[in-house]
């Protein structure tokens, strides 16, 4: 392997384990505080370093979007992706949660045909049923009861695929800055507003946890962009998978969680068939990225598309 490729991994892998202790915090906030007023305060202690880069955008024009539909889409996408996954992490075994949010690229897969017209061939459709099958033999329906947990972390893998589909929809035809701004705008009304049904008063170590959550979000997301200028997207992208690793080993020290088999089985399958695709690509035996161009969990505000920080820099150059 090129020394770029392995600098490239070691960067994604140092970037998943501070995205696994940003959703470790939330967990440990979330035992006390609603899901809702922790993303609220996140996004709020994240927004003001993402807005000294985006004053300084080079680029003229109005916040007004030239796709409304599409834009409205994705910031409603990033919004629900975040609720949802605050919400499964406070109450779910970080194992499952990740098993759960995995299972996004697949359904980018399964959604860019409707939506994008995209042809997809047999081996990535025989991946994608694996890797949703894993995904029910994680949840197990009609063996363990679903709770609110569970939904919330599928809405937060088809809200993560459907911002990903958006994206892909865009293209290049939007602002960097309207695609980052108006996320965190519909953010703060909608979180903002549930501030008024449940609050609680927040501690000041536990406000200040709040804001190193938006830091690991975004300095997380600094090391993705600096991986995949340093190795190969097909490379770099499978070391998203390490989550799993941390989750195990933080749910196992901090919380007592000990993933049970079907939990590891489901895992298992969601992972190979990620990595089953991503090989494909690798070959040059698919024309569609769609694992290597999302990030295999919930994007929200408090932790941008890397892609899109990357995009930023490269206008203000």
């Amino acid at each position: 392997m090129a020394a770029g490729n392995i600098k490239g991994a070691l960067l994604a892998l140092l970037s998943m384990g501070l995205y696994s202790t940003h959703d470790v915090i939330i967990k440990h906030l979330g035992a006390t505080y609603p899901a809702l007023q922790i993303l609220f305060f996140s996004a709020l202690l994240s927004f003001p370093p993402l807005a000294v880069l985006l004053l300084r955008d080079p680029t003229h024009g109005t916040l007004r979007p030239r796709n409304p539909f599409w834009v409205g889409l994705r910031s409603f996408c990033i919004v629900a992706s975040g609720i949802g996954g605050f919400y499964a992490f406070s109450v779910l075994p970080l194992a499952q949660v990740y098993s759960i949010l995995f299972a996004a690229p697949l359904l980018v897969t399964v959604l860019s045909v409707p939506l994008l017209g995209e042809r997809v061939g047999l081996h990535r459709w025989l991946a994608v049923c694996a890797g949703l099958g894993g995904v029910l033999i994680v949840l197990r329906p009609g063996v363990t009861p679903l709770g609110l947990g569970h939904l919330a972390a599928l809405m937060g893998a088809t809200a993560t695929a459907l911002s990903a589909i958006a994206v892909r929809r865009l293209g290049r035809s939007e602002r960097t800055v309207i695609l980052l701004l108006w996320p965190m705008i519909g953010n703060f009304l909608l979180t903002g507003a549930s501030l008024g049904f449940a609050y609680r008063p927040l501690e000041f170590g536990d406000l200040v946890l709040t804001g190193v959550i938006a830091a690991l979000g975004l300095a997380a997301g600094f090391l993705l962009i600096l991986a995949y200028q340093a190795g190969e997207a097909t490379n770099v992208a499978p070391m998203q998978y390490s989550q799993m690793l941390w989750a195990v080993g933080y749910g196992w020290y901090l919380f007592g969680e000990r993933p049970d088999g079907p939990t590891i089985l489901g895992a298992g399958l969601i992972i190979a068939s990620g990595l089953y695709i991503l090989m494909r690509e690798r070959l040059g035996g698919s024309r569609l990225r769609p694992a290597t161009r999302a990030r295999f969990g919930s994007e929200t505000v408090t932790a941008p598309r890397w892609s899109l920080l990357q995009r930023l820099m490269r206008e203000r150059g």
